[in-house]
């Protein structure tokens, strides 16, 4: 029996329950999980990519920031030496608290909390707020200088509590010598608000700028290039390490022409006198020493000057703060005589050997001009009038040659005119002319030639000019005063007395005025026998010069009893004296003028002929080494 196979039909398969709710909720609350999920680690994803791929380098450089600080520094000052290397202007180290703005985020509560730890005066809280208004944030501020051990140890063991405060070491100038090179060096002090908006730079801790002397004028030189250095921190700004330090580039070292050895010999010989000096080697025009007493202490700038010593020095009748080397301007007095005497010769008014009759006064258009001698001096050539400083000779020489060609004599020696000297602040003094007082608004009459012919009147010039005056004299070369003896190493030009050229005069007019000059200090009756040398085989020529500050009247001058020393000290005359040495090979020249010192002959030429012994003994131009020690910190 065949049994038949049960034939199979495929099951198809099973729809799904739609009769249960809660299983098609789960399922798509798992997709809405799902699409959340890979939405949320999308936009992760782009976020990281953010932040590591495009963003990578800002982030890493805030992480670094938040690490690492950097600042700029105020680069080291270069030095100012003498012509022997001897420090005339350096730099001492000091230790100082800055403050960085962008650092704290409450600058007013780090600088209370601050200033319960180390004081602040009322007026550095005012500077120091003014900065912060006026300076960038990256820029430290000045909170406290030259900070004791007890203050920086005070500021570090609280440095959690003052962030953006931190150590730092400085520099302030230093001045060896004190006063005795102030008006020559010059000073520095913080810069001004002008300052920083010309160099954003000068705001930094530590900028300082010149404003006087060398200091000023040569100031780009010295000042040097920024520097920069970093330090890491921690999380609360404590310093952990240096990482780098670069300097900048320090100021170039400047030497000076000045012997300070010399400059201390010839304050030392003005002593307490109101007076100025200047001693030029005449061959090549370098200022060996220049004195301007009384002085003042420069140190004080840099650290601030109190206003009491502020008022003391500008109500002080003796002008401590002025460089009366260049800036202080006096009548001539009888040292402007080979001036004129220049002039009439080129002019042709005056041969050496012609003689003008002196009876002791000169009436002219019905004034009388008086010569110093009441009795007068008698006929005399020039060699005798420049000899015995006869006031007539020279009023009749005046008058005859006119102010304008006695002008133009005088500038050509440098008097009257601005010397090109690496100072601020220096005045040209002025020799009068017609047309100078017809540009004032007032008349030229004869008189004002005639007394201008002795150095009076308008006539005013500096100690400078006269010992740029007598150096040309001497020399024959229009040498001109300089204080630079090389930059940075590098020699400057004028070292060479070959770089100077002739004057445009004949060298025998010169040599009638050396002649003169020599008749004074060493011939017998000439007026300044008390300059004479006392250096075997050494001599020196020179001339006097009283110059009046108030006019003496007809009948005082004639009563016999007039003495201007018995007059109170700033009616007294000035005392004036100008010389060269050796004479028969000229290397020296000097000046010396004291301020109502009463009389050339008896106060300024015993003086220049100490400074001239000191100038030949210690013969600076021709030495390679400093003479002996130099004392520093002169009082």
């Amino acid at each position: 029996m065949i049994r038949r196979r049960k034939k199979t039909v495929p099951r198809l398969m099973s729809r799904p329950d739609t009769g249960n709710p809660s299983r098609a909720v789960f399922t798509r609350r798992a997709l809405v999980v799902l699409g959340a999920q890979m939405a949320a680690l999308g936009a992760l994803g782009h976020r990281l990519y953010g932040l590591q791929v495009l963003d990578g380098e800002h982030y890493a450089r805030l992480a670094e920031n938040n690490r690492v600080s950097r600042r700029l520094i105020a680069p080291p000052r270069g030095r100012v030496v003498d012509r022997f290397g001897i420090a005339l202007a350096s730099n001492k180290v000091n230790w100082r608290a800055l403050l960085l703005p962008e650092e704290t985020s409450d600058i007013a509560g780090t600088l209370d909390r601050f200033s319960t730890l180390v004081p602040i005066e009322a007026r550095d809280r005012a500077r120091i707020e003014r900065e912060m208004r006026h300076k960038r944030r990256f820029i430290p501020i000045m909170l406290r200088d030259f900070l004791s051990w007890d203050d920086m140890a005070r500021i570090e063991l609280n440095a959690p509590s003052l962030p953006g405060v931190l150590i730092d070491v400085g520099t302030t100038r230093n001045y060896p010598f004190g006063p005795l090179l102030a008006h020559v060096v010059g000073y520095v002090a913080p810069p001004g608000e002008k300052d920083v908006v010309r160099d954003a730079t000068m705001a930094l801790p530590g900028m300082r700028i010149g404003r006087a002397g060398i200091e000023q004028t040569q100031d780009d030189l010295l000042r040097g290039q920024v520097g920069a250095v970093e330090i890491e921190v921690n999380a609360v700004g404590r310093v952990m390490a240096e990482l780098s330090r670069d300097e900048g580039r320090a100021g170039d070292e400047i030497a000076l022409t000045i012997d300070s050895g010399l400059q201390q010999a010839v304050l030392g010989r003005i002593a307490d006198q109101s007076a100025s000096a200047v001693v030029m080697d005449c061959r090549n025009g370098e200022v060996l020493a220049m004195v301007s007493n009384p002085s003042f202490d420069p140190s004080l700038f840099d650290s601030g000057v109190s206003q009491a010593q502020w008022i003391d020095w500008t109500n002080n009748e003796r002008t401590p703060l002025i460089n009366k080397a260049v800036a202080g301007v006096y009548p001539p007095g009888s040292t402007f005589k080979p001036a004129v005497a220049m002039a009439a010769m080129q002019a042709g008014t005056l041969a050496p050997t012609d003689r003008i009759f002196c009876p002791g006064y000169l009436d002219v258009g019905g004034t009388r001009f008086h010569c110093w001698s009441r009795y007068g001096h008698g006929s005399l050539t020039l060699k005798d009038a420049l000899k015995f400083s006869c006031d007539v000779f020279f009023y009749e020489v005046a008058r005859r040659t006119g102010m304008e060609a006695i002008a133009a004599a005088s500038h050509a020696f440098g008097l009257g005119t601005h010397l090109d000297i690496e100072l601020p602040h220096t005045r040209a003094g002025l020799i009068p002319t017609p047309a100078w007082q017809r540009a004032r608004g007032q008349h030229w009459n004869g008189g004002d030639t005639i007394v201008s012919g002795i150095g009076q009147g308008a006539v005013q010039v500096t100690p400078l000019q006269l010992a740029t005056y007598v150096s040309r004299i001497a020399t024959g070369r229009a040498v001109q005063p300089h204080l630079i003896r090389s930059t940075g190493g590098k020699l400057a030009e004028g070292t060479d007395p070959a770089h100077w050229a002739a004057l445009d005069m004949p060298d025998a007019f010169l040599t009638h005025l050396r002649t003169g000059m020599f008749a004074v200090v060493n011939e017998e009756h000439g007026s300044a026998p008390k300059a004479r040398l006392d250096i075997p085989g050494v001599q020196m020529a020179g001339k006097t010069g009283s110059a009046q500050v108030r006019r003496v009247s007809r009948a005082l001058r004639e009563s016999g009893h007039f003495d201007s020393s018995a007059l109170p000290w700033e009616y007294r005359p000035h005392a004036l004296f100008i010389c060269f040495a050796p004479y028969d090979a000229p290397r020296y020249a000097a000046a010396v003028v004291v301020e109502h010192g009463n009389a050339g002959a008896a106060v300024a030429a015993p003086l220049a002929r100490d400074i001239m012994t000191d100038t030949l003994t210690r013969d600076p131009a021709n030495r390679k080494e400093p003479p002996g020690q130099v004392v520093a910190e002169v009082d």
